[in-house]
């Protein structure tokens, strides 16, 4: 009896099987999950008559799926699983005694050589695997610490990246990669500011790096309150909270950083030998569009900036509709400036969207000083009281930086509102000039100094999302002076920072042209000889954690439109766009030790479907939906197509591209080599639609990373990001993890360090989750430091 329910089973599976993968043949698919359809019927009708010979097929099948796995992705354990899970399973099941026993009529047998022999040879070669990993990329970077003029941050943090040159490096040397398994918790802060999941953004995200300078640390939070608290025990001295006005309509609701300014001893004095007004401030950005001046000391508002302590940057925009501009990067505070640029909706609207000006004002006074619009880029002295910035221009939404030796502010411009539709775009334009663009500007005027696009006719949203980091390399035996730009495509430019020419090669490659009726497509775009653009796709890079969801992934990649690279068009019927509108880099950017000339960087790989919507005059104003309700968020109202961006997964919600999601990768920018490569993160704590809760088991495939690294001259790379809750440390010559810990929620930020006035080194890490990733919220701030 218990043979028949097992036959009964194994043929289900195999009419799912064959049916599936009929489907799959039928679209120029493998043949192979058809095959085993069949090879699985034939066993179950034998199982069923009780055949011995079941078993013997049964184990045929399971050779000819060892042979094909092998043949598809070698001795991959974690690409494996898709392909073997269920045959594995079935296979285990129908060699134990139980089973065997019935078949041999008149024998005492409990054991089936050739199948019992098959599933031994195959458990052993599984286990085997368990150690071993074809991915990782082993190497060393040897290069010697040496003197460097390149400002760096030491026992203060006193800028989102550092310093103004972005490089997420600090000369502090008391942890070491000797000492750093001796990292324990010196303080934890909780700011009490939490998700309202009924007026709050979904992408409500705790991305903060602090700042520790005035001997304070400071940290801002996704409702835009500043906290202020002891370095060495984490007590709170200061809070400053805004009046909240959450819609969980806004696009972003975060805020990633806040800067701090010296005003010195003489500005701002009111009464001499009486403290100064406001003399030290913190500037905050926020959601709602606002930069905002504090007492460093106090909390208080800095009455003489702005109006009352706060600027309107709605001022000279124009018209702007509800959440459609906000601000989530930290200002840049250069000399006497701070420097701002913004972030509008996304595909909100097709036209009517905010400008994308970079703006300087006064510290002191807040005073408009200079603006850069990319729609007159000549004309950079403060605009007229009564005069606009042209709408829809491209906007730098990430953290700028600057060169204060040479006077150079570098802005990372990135796409116009649509991002992915083009079709009103006039190519002779000076907006377009400036789409996906790094642009160098004269620090005290604005002027334009020199350009460099990264992306050409961008229509995947391939903003530059990256902070630019600022150093000298030795590139080749010449010292030169560059700045590193990270990408959503993968290339990391490495140019000249004073001419904006390429100091690593940069070539040209076609790509298709051929998409929707009246879209313009560059012909080629720019690859750097430095890029982490992953692999092209392919049919054999589909994954799953069954046969059944890997089968619906390939059968989704054969359906698509793919043109083996990141530039493939997206099209009514659907493309896969690889990487997605999340890209490589992102806003972490990367960490540089400027003294070692190494580079480190936590590349992304995920793939995405675009579908373009087409849209008619009578939906030209009307919320579109899918099939199960879902609205497209990226509307692009009044324009010719919505664009449904979603990622390339199953149906549980597991991408289809296999693992690993996240790397970790040291290059010595001496040579441009990459020295080293790693799986990044497990699926410990991973959300999860097939099972209940958080996964409990960490198996270290490799997963997304939102969030930058940190490096110091210990020789250690600190990371959070990854969606495991973890907080890790790495040898920066090797790669090899050197300590962990979980966090008490998701670690969606880049960590900062500093020294204490107890003579210790700090590492602070905020740990707050990330909406969109769906890891672990909370409101934590972890401070960590030596035993």
């Amino acid at each position: 009896m218990l043979n028949k329910i097992t036959s009964i089973v194994i043929a289900i599976v195999g009419i799912a099987m064959l049916y599936m993968g009929t489907k799959l043949l039928m679209i120029g698919g493998t043949p192979f999950y058809a095959l085993m359809g069949l090879g699985l019927l034939v066993t179950a009708v034998t199982l069923f008559m009780k055949k011995r010979i079941a078993l013997t097929l049964y184990a045929l099948l399971m050779w000819m799926v060892l042979a094909w796995m092998i043949y598809e992705v070698g001795f991959d354990k974690w690409q494996w699983i898709p392909r073997g899970d269920i045959f594995g399973l079935i296979g285990l099941w129908l060699a134990m005694p139980w089973v065997v026993r019935p078949l041999y009529k008149n024998e005492e047998r409990r054991f089936h050589p050739f199948l019992g022999t098959t599933v031994i040879v195959i458990v052993a070669l599984v286990v085997g695997m368990m150690f071993y990993d074809p991915l990782p990329q082993a190497g060393t970077i040897t290069t010697q610490r040496q003197s460097s003029d390149t400002d760096v941050a030491g026992n203060d943090w006193t800028a989102y990246g550092g310093t103004a040159n972005g490089l997420r490096f600090s000369s502090l040397k008391q942890i070491t990669k000797d000492n750093v398994n001796k990292l324990d918790v010196a303080w934890i802060y909780h700011t009490g500011d939490v998700r309202d999941a009924e007026k709050d953004a979904t992408e409500y995200t705790f991305e903060a790096t602090p700042l520790k300078v005035n001997n304070s640390v400071y940290i801002c939070t996704p409702h835009n309150e500043v906290h202020a608290l002891n370095p060495e025990t984490g007590a709170l001295k200061w809070k400053y909270q805004p009046a909240k006005d959450a819609s969980y309509l806004q696009q972003h609701q975060t805020c990633r950083g806040v800067s701090f300014y010296d005003g010195g001893d003489v500005q701002g004095d009111t009464t001499a030998g009486q403290p100064a007004l406001c003399r030290k401030r913190i500037y905050n950005a926020s959601n709602d569009a606002k930069l905002i001046a504090l007492d460093a000391d106090t909390g208080k508002l800095c009455a003489d900036f702005g109006n009352n302590g706060v600027v309107d940057l709605h001022t000279n925009m124009g018209p702007v509709r509800p959440h459609a501009l906000m601000q989530t990067a930290a200002p840049l505070v250069a000399g006497n400036l701070v420097i701002v640029g913004g972030s509008v909706m996304d595909n909100g609207y097709n036209t009517g969207n905010p400008s994308g000006v970079i703006r300087a004002y006064d510290a002191m006074s807040g005073r408009l000083v200079w603006n850069f619009d990319p729609a007159n880029p000549e004309n950079t002295q403060p605009i007229a009281a009564d005069q606009s910035y042209p709408q829809d221009t491209p906007v730098a939404w990430g953290t700028l930086s600057a060169d204060l030796k040479n006077g150079l502010v570098y802005v990372p411009f990135g796409n116009a509102s649509p991002d992915e539709v083009g079709m009103k775009r006039d190519a002779n334009s000076n907006t377009e000039k400036f789409r996906d663009t790094l642009v160098a500007l004269d620090l005290k005027t604005g002027s334009f100094k020199w350009r460099f696009q990264s992306s050409k006719n961008d229509l995947w949203d391939r903003d530059n999302p990256s902070q630019p980091s600022l150093l000298d390399i030795d590139y080749q035996g010449q010292k030169q002076p560059v700045v590193i730009l990270p990408t959503k495509t993968g290339n990391l430019f490495v140019l000249n920072r004073l001419t904006g020419q390429p100091v690593y090669p940069i070539n040209q490659v076609d790509v298709s042209t051929q998409g929707i009726s009246g879209e313009k497509y560059s012909p080629t775009q720019p690859v750097s000889a430095l890029n982490f653009i992953p692999a092209p796709l392919n049919e054999k890079a589909m994954w799953g954690l069954t046969p059944f969801d890997q089968m619906a992934c390939r059968i989704d990649f054969k359906s698509l439109r793919y043109d083996g690279n990141p530039w493939t068009p997206a099209t009514e019927a659907g493309s896969i766009i690889f990487p997605g509108n999340i890209g490589v880099f992102n806003w972490g950017s990367v960490a540089v030790d400027p003294e070692r000339q190494i580079l480190i960087a936590s590349p992304v790989r995920l793939a995405y479907k675009y579908n373009l919507i087409k849209r008619s005059a009578a939906t030209a104003d009307k919320r579109l939906f899918s099939k199960d309700g879902t609205p497209y968020w990226n509307e692009n109202f009044e324009g010719d197509y919505a664009i449904h961006i979603q990622q390339l997964s199953s149906s549980l919600g597991i991408p289809c591209i296999a693992p690993p999601w996240g790397r970790m990768v040291g290059v010595d920018l001496k040579t441009g080599k990459t020295e080293w490569l790693r799986r990044v993160g497990t699926t410990k704590n991973l959300n999860t639609s097939f099972l209940p809760g958080r996964f409990p088991i960490g198996f270290p495939m490799g997963m997304v990373a939102h969030g930058g690294p940190l490096t110091t001259a210990g020789d250690v790379v600190f990371h959070g990001a990854t969606a495991d809750n973890f907080f890790r440390a790495y040898d920066v010559n090797t790669g090899e993890l050197l300590w962990q810990t979980e966090l008490p929620a998701g670690g969606q930020a880049t960590p900062a360090t500093y020294m204490g006035s107890d003579k210790q080194q700090y590492v602070v890490i905020a740990a707050g989750g990330h909406g969109s990733l769906g890891t672990k919220a909370g409101d934590s701030v972890v401070a960590f430091r030596l035993k």
